[in-house]
């Protein structure tokens, strides 16, 4: 006998955000669920936990730029000039792209946690580069956001 386990159905609740610190955006879960491509399986209190600790970690890597943006004058990240592109500046445009790049790693990271059957382990194989070009993806992101170059170093 043999059980498989699908995933359960995805929710169809109001809008929720995950508040931020006033300057930074505040992030739709319902945007991060769609955009991170993430299906049932991830609770909103798993996505909840994995968005909280990308904004922290988005946070605490532009906390200097962030001191240095609200001592010009500027409240919150679209005050700071920048071209818009689909309605927001390009700096919360990366600044979105970092934090859901950092929940998505710390997301798949997770995966094995709750399925280790063959095929998890076989799903795994391949998800594990997937992390580390998350983290990179979030890296370039916080980088254009403070305006510093993408530098990729190899040790020969």
């Amino acid at each position: 006998m043999s059980f498989i386990a699908t995933a359960p159905a995805p929710r169809t609740e109001p809008p929720q955000t995950v508040g931020n610190d006033g300057f930074f955006p505040d992030i739709d879960l319902a945007n991060a669920r769609e955009t991170l491509r993430l299906d049932g399986t991830v609770t909103e209190p798993r996505l909840r936990f994995a968005l909280v600790g990308a904004m922290l970690e988005a946070g605490n890597s532009l906390a200097a730029w962030k001191d240095v943006q609200r001592a010009k004058g500027y409240t919150q990240l679209q005050d700071v000039p920048a071209e818009k592109i689909d309605g927001a500046t390009r700096l919360e445009h990366a600044y979105r792209r970092a934090v859901y790049s950092l929940a998505k790693a710390d997301l798949i990271e997770r995966m094995t946690d709750y399925d280790a059957t063959a095929a998890g382990q076989k799903r795994t194989e391949w998800l594990d580069e997937a992390p580390s070009d998350h983290r990179r993806n979030a890296r370039w992101a916080i980088a254009d956001v403070i305006g510093a170059k993408r530098n990729i170093v190899d040790l020969i």
